[in-house]
């Protein structure tokens, strides 16, 4: 068995005043962020960062927010995927229908350069938005990789996302290039997208040039094919645009369900360093690896899955919908060492009773990745029986604000069912009550107290960074504030508990609904559950909790009195629910994430906008919530 690349990591950081090989991770991560300078100019020697001019320090010494990180340096993202010939498959596209496609590295590079010039010939430069409305295929990763290579700033949408949705992001950025698809495949289903990408041009009047992927050009259009844009290879040696380190590499967007999508800008050095310490170390990913996370362009995995190209691992991708046997599937047949999943895709396989480790040739699997919500316990375990003791669960936490994780699985640290293994080499998290206290083995406030890389250089169209400040550093100034409830326990290891900004304050207590919820979907009978809380007139306090049920079951006083008891004997007496309410879905953000705070705004009859509606997966079953608020209030309730 190979050693782990963190083990070899530890010897390097010895050489740069880390601790001896073979000191606790304890005592390696308190270094890591003690002393940044060394840590991170070990990271970029472990990795191999590429530089057209090396940086003249790490970081520029400013306290966040507005720390600059490597400045001085010059480099390109796309410069570190092609700093050295590859021989084999760079990309490997699968579908819903069975078809797999290949890219080697060879093919990725002639494709990234002819779409790189196609580019330039339509007059993209430095500094230009090139935006893409695709599925997960390999001809999205080509478009992001020659939209760098140009210095150019990438943004893109999956094609799940309805024209209104898509637009309600792209036209803050005012693009002058559209890389577009006819359509994608969903459950058996071909989408059409070919009406949503003329609205798309029509919605974005800064465009100068349009690039459709699919059999079918968009009816009477203009745009340009993909097969002409890629066609060729200009004469020459491929040579990506040399930019500032703190230069935009892409804009992601916040999910909308709070307001208007809002554009997080990260830098080209800040996220190659980030996502290789990330990928490297803690996924232990090297060349010739099969890395398969699923994604769609919508989710920041989908940018850190770009990661694995970075490490000279395969990158695998996927155009269809997650149905519970499809992502086995692909791990199968693209024999992949990495697969990243969400709980519920896992909550979803255990509850069919599906065998993945007996029905599926998993052999090759080495890492099982893990994020998007709280991996319970029960389905931690299930996954441990089904998979066995050679295949690493890795539950994750971090955010699309950092395109990257805070804490998650580590080669050598023990992973507790419920938990996550520890917090990462270079992210100073910590749990903070209101004094600004660190806790142990109590709930606070998920802060990171220095800075790191792919902190975002700011948001879009945010000159004077006042909402960026608003958005992490108003309630503890000089410190980032992410929004979540956790414990750092005793031993290192990290519980999340939910969201703060929907925190639950019963009678004076604070809680996460995760916990609460947890206990109710370890029931056979519960699917999915949600917890809010709400102020009531006369100073009363209502929380409910809804639940969606599996197919023939019924919430009779028994259920009720199973999920209060549950509750109970899990959490706690106090965390027992006041009502058990049938519910016909519940809502989440388009990458999976329970949405408890446009609930409490629909119980207290506020209004949902329409691009709020066009962020959240089932907008229908808001009505639901509208409905049951007024029926509280009517009653007095409710404030």
């Amino acid at each position: 068995m190979r050693e782990p690349a963190l083990h070899h990591f530890a010897r390097v950081a010895a050489s740069h005043g880390g601790p001896e090989p073979g000191a606790p991770y304890a005592d390696l991560w308190k270094w890591s962020v003690r002393d940044i300078d060394a840590f991170w100019t070990a990271v970029t020697e472990f990795c191999d960062m590429f530089w057209d001019v090396p940086p003249r320090a790490i970081t520029d010494g400013k306290a966040m927010p507005g720390a600059a990180w490597f400045p001085g340096g010059r480099t390109n993202y796309v410069s570190r995927v092609f700093a050295r010939p590859r021989a084999g498959i760079a990309v490997v596209g699968h579908d819903e229908t069975g078809t797999t496609r290949t890219v080697s590295w060879t093919e990725l590079e002639a494709q990234v350069s002819a779409l790189a010039a196609s580019l330039t010939r339509a007059g993209v430069t430095i500094g230009d938005r090139v935006v893409g409305y695709l599925p997960d295929r390999p001809e999205a990763i080509v478009a992001f990789l020659a939209t760098a290579s140009l210095g150019a700033v990438w943004a893109g949408c999956g094609t799940d996302l309805a024209a209104d949705a898509a637009l309600t992001r792209f036209d803050q950025l005012e693009p002058v290039c559209l890389i577009a698809a006819s359509g994608h495949h969903h459950r058996g289903r071909w989408i059409d997208r070919t009406r949503d990408v003329d609205a798309l041009r029509a919605g974005l009047p800064s465009l100068r040039a349009t690039i459709v992927v699919g059999d079918e050009p968009v009816p009477g259009s203009d745009a340009m094919t993909w097969e002409s844009a890629v066609v060729g290879q200009p004469g020459g040696a491929f040579a990506p645009t040399s930019v500032a380190s703190e230069h935009p590499l892409w804009v992601l967007f916040s999910s909308g369900t709070t307001g208007p999508p809002k554009g997080i800008v990260h830098s080209h050095a800040g996220v190659v360093a980030e996502h290789l310490k990330t990928l490297r170390l803690f996924f232990d990913m090297d060349e010739g690896d099969q890395f398969f996370w699923y994604t769609t362009l919508n989710w920041m995995m989908w940018n850190l899955r770009l990661g694995g190209l970075l490490c000279g691992a395969t990158v695998h991708c996927f155009d269809g919908a997650p149905t519970v046997r499809a992502l086995w599937n692909v791990a199968e047949r693209g024999r992949i060492t990495h697969l990243g999943v969400s709980p519920g895709y896992l909550s979803a396989s255990r509850d069919v009773a599906l065998r993945p480790a007996a029905e599926f040739d998993l052999r090759s699997l080495r890492v099982l990745g893990c994020t998007g919500s709280v991996l319970t316990a029960a389905v931690h375990h299930w996954v441990a029986d089904q998979l066995g003791e050679s295949v690493a669960v890795s539950s994750t936490t971090g955010g699309t604000d950092v395109v990257s994780g805070f804490a998650g699985g580590v080669p050598g640290v023990d992973s507790r069912p419920g938990e996550i293994a520890a917090r990462w080499l270079g992210v100073d998290m910590h749990a903070w009550s209101d004094e600004r206290e660190a806790l142990t083995d109590q709930v606070g406030e998920l802060v990171i107290t220095s800075p790191m890389p792919s902190m975002p250089t700011g948001f879009w169209n945010d000159p004077d960074d006042k909402r960026y400040r608003a958005a992490y550093f108003e309630h503890f100034p000089g410190v980032w504030r992410h929004g979540d409830w956790i414990t750092v326990t005793g031993r290192g290891s990290v519980v999340v508990h939910g969201r703060s900004d929907a925190t639950l304050n019963r009678h004076g207590i604070r809680m996460g609904s995760a916990d609460i919820c947890q206990a109710a979907e370890d029931l056979p009978d519960v699917v999915e559950a949600l917890v809010v809380g709400l102020e009531e007139s006369g100073g009363g306090y209502w929380m409910p909790m809804f639940v969606t049920l599996a197919d023939g079951v019924e919430l009779d006083e028994t259920l009720t009195a199973k999920i209060r008891e549950a509750v109970r004997d899990r959490v706690s007496p106090r965390h027992v629910p006041d009502d058990v309410i049938h519910a016909p879905g519940i809502p989440h953000t388009l990458t999976g994430k329970k949405l408890e705070v446009p609930v409490k705004n629909a119980l207290r009859g506020l209004p949902l906008s329409s691009a709020q509606s066009t962020a959240i997966d089932q907008p229908d079953v808001m009505g639901f919530y509208q409905r049951t608020g007024d029926r509280r209030r009517s009653l007095g309730r409710t404030s």
